[in-house]
């Protein structure tokens, strides 16, 4: 007889989305005594994001981890896009093969919102990270047809009061996704100089305005070089930045 504490653990995994093989190898049994448990009295797995998704679940709020949904929408903002055609909304993430740690920081965020299951779908030149769910559209409800330039991008006063609180974790998602951090080289009378800048660069006027509010609230100068091209170039904004942001990896 096993413990009713893993039994109980498995069959949360299993009504949370989780496949029977990932719940078996995360408690450590059998597929086959697993499959038994998670097909005894079934329940619509539909509940299953209902429970997860803290804008639905009555305690879900108490429960949120702040920093992760402020990354994951500063992701979102950038290069990702929600699906809502199809039956289940899928939340898709295009992060660059030439980053493997945003990979692995985008899935890991996923899985803190909301995910119980995160797919990685291998593109040309990148990886989509991706989750379906029923409750996607309830954290992300900035999605909606045509490109996000396109289109008005604000945040709901929810939204705006986690950022506020983590400014740093969404300024990450942002550079993470749209951004770079590289060696810039001028010369001033014949003597080359070179030193650190960040580079921001969207199409839209409204996430650019989101990425330069929270700039403001961490204190960090930046500045507009282009219409869609922001920098941080002083030295010690970069070096505030560097501790919320960094170099991707």
């Amino acid at each position: 007889m096993h413990p009713p504490q893993i039994r109980a653990r498995a069959r949360q995994l299993y009504l949370a989305g989780a496949t029977v093989a990932d719940t078996a190898r995360t408690v450590g049994l059998a597929y086959r005594t697993v499959w038994e448990w998670c097909r005894e009295r079934p329940e619509p797995v539909a509940q299953a994001t209902a429970l997860r998704c803290f804008r639905c679940c009555p305690d879900g709020e108490s429960r949120t981890d702040h920093p992760a949904y402020s990354y994951l929408l500063g992701l979102y903002l950038g290069d990702g896009y929600l699906v809502t055609s199809t039956r289940v909304p899928v939340l898709r993430i295009s992060c660059s093969n030439a980053w493997p740690g945003l990979i692995d920081a985008c899935d890991d965020a996923m899985r803190a919102v909301m995910a119980s299951k995160v797919q990685r779908v291998q593109q040309q030149g990148c990886v989509n990270v991706q989750s379906y769910g029923m409750h996607w559209p309830c954290l992300i409800p900035q999605h909606g047809p045509g490109k996000k330039h396109e289109r008005a991008i604000v945040l709901t006063n929810w939204q705006r009061e986690i950022v506020e609180a983590q400014p740093g974790h969404f300024v990450r998602g942002l550079f993470h996704s749209d951004g770079a951090r590289f060696s810039n080289r001028v010369t001033v009378r014949g003597k080359e100089y070179v030193y650190p800048r960040y580079m921001f660069i969207n199409e839209s006027a409204d996430i650019m305005g989101l990425c330069q509010w929270a700039l403001d609230l961490l204190g960090i100068a930046w500045k507009m070089n282009r219409r869609n091209s922001l920098s941080v170039a002083r030295r010690e904004a970069v070096a505030a930045l560097d501790r919320h942001v960094g170099p991707k990896s």
